[in-house]
């Protein structure tokens, strides 16, 4: 290192110029002190020169500084040792110094600091280079910087995280966003800038990658230091490959990933599905114009949903698909039309953390993509048969799934085809392909028995979400959910979101939440009682077993996507054994105490003989000690015959051990020493410890020593050592061999444990319904027979999420409508009284007694409804493009096209986004269409009287209520105060209060004050114009008989003169704007004088 003592003087000081602003030069200088410490020792004042030379130039050097980036490197070394080396320098200057001053010096060397900042700023190009080095016309990469060039030009779109050795790196752009989504320091480093975090927190930093929406890809190296030594690749660097992907829909089934991402809104009772979404424009149908085909992957449940439909301008069935499933990826087959695109960019939306990939679909013109499901099935057949040849039973009955499965996908509509074939394509990326072929449970978005609800229903009435701040708490789900498991809670979703359509399964449901009730609070009176508290006992000892246990319907999935781990395979076959043999207790069978069918289905699914019996086999194969302390070697039972590769590894590793221990009575003879054992000193085995005087064969080998010992390994050792081990690695590679093999074969279980995992998660919902009706004193609905009119009658009814928070302050209300009576209400009444929360509650009640669930009343009579509507609220889609009024008349078309005779329809103030006439116009149609076309439930409520107007035409099917309160005589701040009763009775308000509002909301005194002016002037206004009204209608009786009396056949002219006149005139009366009043009078003066002026002429 002595060179270094003599590089020529450095330039002096560059001032960073004021217009520099990219993003890693900042981060570099900000994020750590001693890259500014190298950056101003880089750039050090030159030394005082000698008076000598003042005028003379510095000396030339061989090579220029700034071009030899290793050797700066080193010069800006922090080394105590460099320091002082540098200072025994003649021509160095003391290691304290003076600030430089910031003024520039007359020797600044512009392009030198031109490239510092492009060494710094800029990626390595060759114009770059070039002018840096003549000489080469590339960049000088590292080995290193080679393999994440290669790397990254065939991941472009992935963060890699490059193991290089005990920490994983970043480089370059992916380095800039782990520096900003990790919290970490990112520097430069030769060409690129990089960050780093530790090997054993990478699942850490993965996660937290992943669920700011990036796709990371793991890179390690594939060869040991021991491979790459007696390999040909001695001197170059280790050979590294992308070994996993992750994404927030891949995660939870990839390998070393399980569990530990419910923080970041990964796992636990979220859902992670994919969504792909392909359409096509279609014409001639009304209202409609796209159709669009889906499939939704849950990879770590083997959950897939699909669907094809026709979607309007607003694409509001696609948002009821989005806002159920909650997609975290979405994968977008192109071409698709600009309203899809924009719906889904924005719910992918920059606080989302959604990723969007596109993909093309040209290639599935003419079945193609039929073509490659199909090619998929069989390559995954053949792949199976082979890696299962020894199961022939096995095969058969796969064959026979396989087929029924091909079967299934033929039937599926074309755009779900190419759906199923793009989202199939992208799975190979991840491995993960399988899952789809052999392992998933096909269902469709929509079928006949069950309800879909529309987006603008789960958002209004909140199911999912508040509408405060998008979060669980305050909705029907918080409320309702009890359930003790994740994927119990899942399933509940699942149920909440699509009710039952049946009346039978919706009985059936019922009755098993009735029978687990009443094992609750029953007493023991008699054996069947006994029995049936049994029920309530075991149901739940298991769900609390469940819910400490792993996540055992993501555990099986795992298990079949071969990435767990020896535990987790423990853990879930073993909790899936423990439930099983629990319910087994209550006994399912002819005489069994239990009355519901579903519960002795679900019972007997799960605590099924076969179930059992495959539970145990699989884990006899493995020892749970050797798993608990993590030893792969002894992970198999080696008495079992199913593995004779592992048994042989582990007689061979047994043969060394006694070949090695064998040798010890041989040194016994040769030392003469009896009681010599081999030792074990820090790691080291097999160790002979001698006295340090005593002599040895020269050609044994000194391991350690102390000042009186000496330990040696003599040559037989150290040969019987590297056998063992050598064994031992054979032993360690048969093992990963025949676990992956236990993996792979895990496949002929999946399906049977996966259904026992769905009736653990039905008994799972159905004790949290249960509950629910216990802790909150709900009562069972009854529903009406077919062949019975249609009737919501509803005594005592509660809004569920309401009475969670207020409890008994809580106001009921009652709700009758009948099909052959009053079917339609309009509710009025004072703003804050409580109107939207009746309507709310009548919609919740009906959707929890169709889930299966007890309601919040003292009775319920409903009918099976087909579908809940909801208009409700105000809100605008500026991204868009729509305005409040156009929201509204979009949800209201989709209701009057959709809404049958069996459906609920709930209209909260429709046509308050325009003015007053057409508000009411609107409104009064809509209205009059659902009565006397649709024949469907309504409930609407409304500020506007005209609309009472409709009760005359259907007198008997529609009634007024309002919301009951009452007045107080004396004034707040020159407004009337109004008590709320929050009771809907019999009966039209003729005012909403609205001043009481402003009053509540305290605007200011002098505001009210002005508003209740105005409002006072408003309504003397109206009632002058009410009793014109009256004097109009009498004119227009005097008119009448005057015309009967003219002479129409001789006064032809005069009297179209004065109809035109009168015509006016009654335009001008009834008109309320002052402008066209004034031009109807004009219009009426002027043919009054020019027919005047006629009849002076003559």
């Amino acid at each position: 290192m002595s060179h270094l003592l003599f590089f020529p003087p450095l330039p002096p000081p560059f001032p960073l110029p004021t217009a520099t602003p990219p993003l890693n030069l900042d981060r570099s200088f900000a994020m750590g002190k001693p890259k500014q410490q190298v950056i101003s020792r880089f750039f050090a004042p030159k030394p005082p020169p000698n008076p000598s030379s003042s005028s003379s130039p510095p000396p030339p050097a061989p090579s220029p500084l700034p071009k030899s980036s290793p050797k700066i490197s080193t010069v800006v070394s922090y080394s105590p040792f460099k320091r002082r080396s540098l200072n025994l320098s003649p021509n160095t200057t003391p290691s304290k110094k003076p600030k430089p001053d910031p003024l520039p010096t007359p020797a600044l060397n512009p392009s030198l600091h031109q490239k510092f900042l492009a060494k710094f700023l800029d990626p390595p190009s060759s114009t770059s280079s070039s002018k840096e080095k003549p000489t080469s016309s590339k960049p000088l990469y590292t080995p290193l910087e080679q393999q994440v060039l290669e790397l990254k030009e065939k991941y472009p779109d992935v963060i890699l995280m490059i193991e290089v050795g005990y920490r994983y790196r970043f480089f370059g752009q992916d380095a800039d966003v782990a520096a900003r989504v990790l919290k970490i320091f990112a520097h430069v480093d030769h060409n690129f800038l990089t960050a780093s975090v530790p090997t054993f927190r990478l699942n850490f930093h993965v996660r937290r990658l992943v669920g700011a929406g990036y796709k990371v890809g793991v890179v390690k190296q594939t060869e040991t230091a021991a491979i790459k030594a007696h390999g040909s690749n001695k001197l170059g660097p280790f050979t590294r490959g992308l070994s996993s992907l992750y994404t927030k829909a891949t995660i939870e089934a990839a390998e070393s990933m399980e569990g530990g991402g419910t923080e970041l809104g990964i796992g636990g009772e979220n859902t992670n599905y994919i969504l792909c979404v392909v359409e096509k424009e279609i014409t001639g149908q009304t209202g409609f114009e796209v159709k669009i085909g889906l499939l939704a992957v849950e990879i770590s449940t083997g959950d897939v949903v699909h669907g094809e439909f026709s979607d309007g301008a607003m694409r509001s069935g696609l948002e009821a698909v989005v806002l159920s499933l909650s997609p975290v990826e979405i994968l977008l087959g192109e071409p698709v039309s600009a309203g899809t695109e924009k719906l889904l960019t924005a719910y992918a939306g920059p606080t989302s953390n959604v990723r969007v990939e596109r993909m093309s679909r040209d290639c599935f013109n003419e079945g193609g993509a039929l073509a490659e499901v199909m090619s998929l099935y069989e390559n995954m057949d053949d792949d199976h048969s082979k890696s299962n040849g020894h199961h022939d039973q096995m095969d058969e009955s796969k064959e026979r799934n396989d087929l029924h499965g091909i079967e299934g996908i033929m039937a599926l509509p074309d755009l779900v085809v190419q759906a199923l074939a793009l989202t199939i394509r992208y799975l190979k990326e991840f491995g993960l392909e399988r899952i789809i072929c052999f392992g998933s449970s096909f269902r469709p978005f929509s079928n006949s028995v069950e309800m879909t609800l529309s987006a603008n229903t789960l958002h209004q009435l909140e199911v999912l979400r508040n509408n405060s701040d998008g979060s669980m708490e305050g909705s029907l789900f918080q409320v309702m959910n009890n359930t003790c498991t994740s994927f119990g809670s899942r399933l509940f979703k699942q149920w909440l979101i699509h009710p039952l359509c049946d009346a039978n399964l919706i009985t059936s449901r019922l009755d098993a939440v009735s029978e687990i009730l009443k094992s609750m609070s029953t007493s023991t009176v008699s054996q069947s009682e006994i029995s049936k508290s049994d029920l309530n006992s075991v149901l739940s000892s298991v769900l609390t077993m469940l819910g400490r246990s792993p996540d055992v319907e993501r555990g099986i999935t795992r298990i079949f996507h071969r990435t767990a781990k020896p535990t987790e395979f423990i853990g879930v076959i073993q909790a899936i054994l423990t439930a099983g043999k629990e319910l087994q207790k209550l006994s399912i069978d002819k005489n069994s105490p239990l009355h519901s069918s579903l519960l002795k289905r679900l019972i007997s699914t799960a605590s099924s003989s076969s179930l059992i019996s495959r539970a145990l086999k699989l884990l006899s194969y493995l020892d749970k000690d050797a798993v608990d302390q993590g030893d792969m070697t002894n992970l198999f039972v080696s008495s079992n015959d199913q593995f004779p590769e592992v048994a042989t590894g582990m007689i061979a590793v047994e043969m060394a051990k006694e070949k090695l221990d064998s040798l010890i009575s041989q040194y016994r003879k040769q030392l003469g020493m009896r009681n010599l054992e081999f030792k074990t000193i820090s790691g080291t085995s097999h160790l002979i410890e001698l006295s340090s005087d005593m002599r040895v064969p020269s050609n044994w080998v000194k391991i350690s020593s102390t000042k009186k010992t000496t330990r040696y390994h003599p040559p037989e050792v150290a040969k019987a050592l590297d056998e063992l081990l050598l064994a031992k690695e054979e032993l360690t590679v048969v093992c990963r061999s025949t676990w992956d093999q236990l993996l792979m074969a895990f496949s002929e279980h999946y399906a049977h444990f996966k259904v026992a995992v769905q009736s653990l998660a039905a008994l799972d919902c159905l004790f949290s319904l249960a509950t629910l009706a216990k802790d909150k004193n709900f009562v069972r609905p009854a529903f009406v027979k077919e062949e019975e009119p249609r009737q919501i009658d509803i005594k005592g009814g509660r809004h569920p999420v309401l009475e969670s928070v207020l409890g008994d302050g809580f106001v009921p209300n009652d709700t009758n409508l009948r099909e052959d009576d009053e079917y339609c209400q309009i509710v009025t009444g004072p703003n804050m009284g409580g109107k939207s929360c009746y309507i709310r509650q009548v919609a919740l009640i009906a959707l929890m007694a169709q889930v299966g669930s007890y309601v919040p009343a003292t009775s319920a009579r409903l009918y099976v409804l087909d579908n809940i509507y909801t208009r409700m609220g105000a809100s605008d889609s500026i991204q868009q493009g729509t305005s409040t009024f156009f929201e509204e008349l979009t949800e209201t078309s989709t209701i009057l096209r959709n809404c049958t005779n069996k459906s609920l329809v709930i209209i909260d103030e429709l046509g308050r986004g325009t003015s007053t006439h057409d508000g009411v116009a609107i409104a009064y149609a809509t209205l009059y269409t659902l009565i006397k076309e649709k024949k469907c439930m309504v409930i609407f409520v409304t500020h506007y009287p005209k609309i009472l107007d409709i009760i005359k035409e259907f007198k008997g099917e529609v009634g007024a209520y309002h919301v009951a309160f009452l007045t107080d005589e004396k004034m707040q701040r020159n407004v009337e105060e109004v008590t709320f009763l929050y009771k809907v009775i019999k009966g039209a308000s003729d005012k909403s209060f609205g001043l009481n509002v402003a009053r509540l909301a305290q605007l200011p005194s002098s505001c009210i004050a002005r508003a209740t002016h105005m409002a006072a002037k408003l309504e003397a206004d109206l009632n002058k114009r009410i009793n014109k009204g009256d004097e109009k209608d009498e004119f227009v009786a005097k008119y009448s008989r005057c015309k009967s009396e003219l002479q129409v056949d001789s006064r032809e002219e005069f009297t179209e003169t004065f109809r035109r006149v009168v015509v006016n005139i009654m335009l001008a009366v009834g008109s309320t704007d002052p402008a066209k009043v004034s031009c109807y009078l004009k219009d009426a003066r002027e043919v009054a004088l020019r027919e005047c002026f006629k009849k002076a002429l003559v």
